[in-house]
């Protein structure tokens, strides 16, 4: 691991990449940054997911955890979400949910939160990567009666579904719905929250065994859903990823809607209630073109948010608003939720389908999706930034971007740490798009000397 963080918190190889140690170590750090600015006893709380290796890690994280001094309450299997609430609700000082979200089994990862269950800052962050990776002589470990101690929460699922339950007059007796769980931490949670707000619930992918989480299933793998959904007569599918923060939904022809159409569902809604704040919605530079002239059509204001959770909050709650998120799924209602929540995501698609009167197809359609293209150029690690200052390049984007106009547009960035160029070229003409997306990664890999290597079409 090249770095500690990247921007989901930490995630790798369980055991091998992600190691015991390393994650012993980061439980250790997470107790030391925290001590520095509270002066009591720490209580953090742990919750994971349903991949074979969350045991082990959970084990190590919890042992650094309490050999630094502080307590732990372990949640058990929980969406990611509901550690967040928990957290906040029980007045601890901090929770870290061990999952790789939407990896498959060999990855696992840790995300940590602050006591007021948002993200945790890039200065706890620093401090954690420094103490573990720089410093590992300012850990230091207690011992006797100052050792943390481990305690089981009870019902802590019951009390997560009970708050969301709560948050509104929900009644959906008559809809049916066919949801993907994902094999993941939805896989009781879903069918026991739906079913109690009136949903006739088809499940699927919600036997966990340890090794099928995210397995031909979940928002990575929707393919199967059509069918069903038209078997069972259903009025809507509803997709998780492993730690259930990342919702999709399914028409009942089977189309997929993604995290663009979503917001554009629910904030179409919030406004007929009068409940979007400032009519204004926060999304990333990577949404679809699509939102921004759905939102011009229907009046609605948008603010442009760099990717990630972190960015994305900071933009609600500078603003005051209440709808934000990404095209991947990951919503984000800061009235409702400190952090993105597939389970609660689906109640706000439900609530609008009902209110509607209409079919889910018919609320998709009020968004024009934009075909879009996009390709991973590698580069050679001293390219990075200085990219952006050749003029090969950068004449060939602007170009490009003239003979798009204001039908489409291309975004090029850097992705992360990492030694590669992210090109996304968006426009109506999915083979204007796809010429332009090759003709621009094909320039950079001659620039760079190296070659793309991943590339996805519509």
């Amino acid at each position: 691991m090249d770095r500690l963080f990247s921007i989901d918190g930490m995630i790798g190889v369980a055991v091998t990449g992600l190691t015991c140690e390393m994650v012993m170590q980061a439980g250790r750090a997470l107790v030391l940054a925290l001590s520095k600015k509270l002066q009591h006893r720490l209580t953090v709380c742990v919750g994971r997911d349903t991949r074979l290796s969350s045991d082990i890690l959970e084990n190590a994280l919890v042992a650094g955890i309490c050999s630094a001094g502080a307590d732990v309450v372990k949640l058990g299997v929980l969406p990611s979400a509901a550690v967040a609430y928990i957290t906040k609700s029980s007045n601890a000082d901090a929770g870290v949910m061990i999952s790789a979200s939407h990896h498959s089994y060999e990855m696992n990862g840790l995300k940590f939160f602050s006591g007021a269950g948002y993200r945790i800052s890039d200065d706890i962050e620093d401090e954690i990567e420094d103490a573990v990776c720089v410093h590992p002589e300012k850990i230091k470990i207690v011992s006797h009666d100052l050792v943390g101690r481990i305690t089981a929460a009870q019902n802590a699922e019951w009390d997560y579904l009970r708050h969301l339950i709560k948050q509104g007059k929900y009644d959906f007796t008559g809809m049916r719905a066919v949801i993907d769980c994902a094999n993941g931490c939805a896989s009781q949670a879903a069918e026991k929250l739906y079913s109690a707000l009136g949903v006739k619930c088809f499940m699927l992918n919600n036997k966990p065994d340890g090794m099928n989480i995210n397995n031909r299933c979940g928002v990575m793998h929707t393919g199967l859903m059509a069918r069903i959904i038209k078997e069972k007569r259903a009025d809507i599918g509803l997709v998780f990823d492993g730690d259930a923060g990342k919702c999709l939904a399914i028409t009942e022809n089977g189309d997929i809607i993604d995290g663009d159409q979503i917001m554009s569902i629910i904030s179409l809604h919030y406004k007929r209630e009068v409940k979007l704040k400032k009519e204004t919605v926060v999304i990333t530079d990577m949404s679809n073109l699509g939102f921004k002239h759905f939102a011009a059509l229907n009046d609605i204001k948008v603010i442009t948010s760099k990717p990630g959770e972190k960015c994305i909050y900071e933009k609600l709650l500078d603003g005051g608003y209440i709808l934000g998120g990404e095209q991947n799924g990951k919503i984000f209602l800061p009235e409702l939720s400190t952090t993105a929540d597939g389970l609660l995501t689906g109640i706000q698609i439900l609530d609008a389908l009902k209110a509607s009167g209409k079919k889910l197809s018919e609320l998709a359609s009020s968004m024009e999706k934009y075909p879009q293209v996009m390709i991973n150029v590698a580069i050679l690690p001293q390219y990075k930034e200085l990219w952006k200052n050749n003029p090969h390049i950068t004449d060939l984007i602007e170009k490009r971007q003239y003979g798009l106009g204001d039908d489409g547009r291309i975004f090029v960035r850097e992705a992360g740490a990492e030694p590669l160029i992210r090109v996304m070229v968006e426009g109506k003409s999915f083979e204007k798009i796809n010429q332009y997306a090759i003709e621009i990664s094909d320039k950079i890999k001659e620039q760079t000397s190296l070659t793309p290597v991943l590339s996805s079409g519509k």
